[in-house]
């Protein structure tokens, strides 16, 4: 029965990297659309202020 405790732990370890590759991606993105998006801001805001 040792072999049913080892797979089941080789699938934990599996689904905790492929959960953690998921997580990280999301953060990766999620921080992409906020840097995209406070640039926007900064072009929006320097044209009010300088008109050309």
């Amino acid at each position: 029965m040792w072999y049913f405790a080892w797979i089941l732990g080789v699938l934990l370890a599996c689904s905790f990297g492929i959960i953690n590759a998921m997580w990280l991606e999301y953060n990766d993105t999620l921080d992409k659309e906020e840097t995209s998006s406070s640039e926007d801001d900064r072009r929006i805001s320097d044209r009010r202020r300088n008109p050309r």
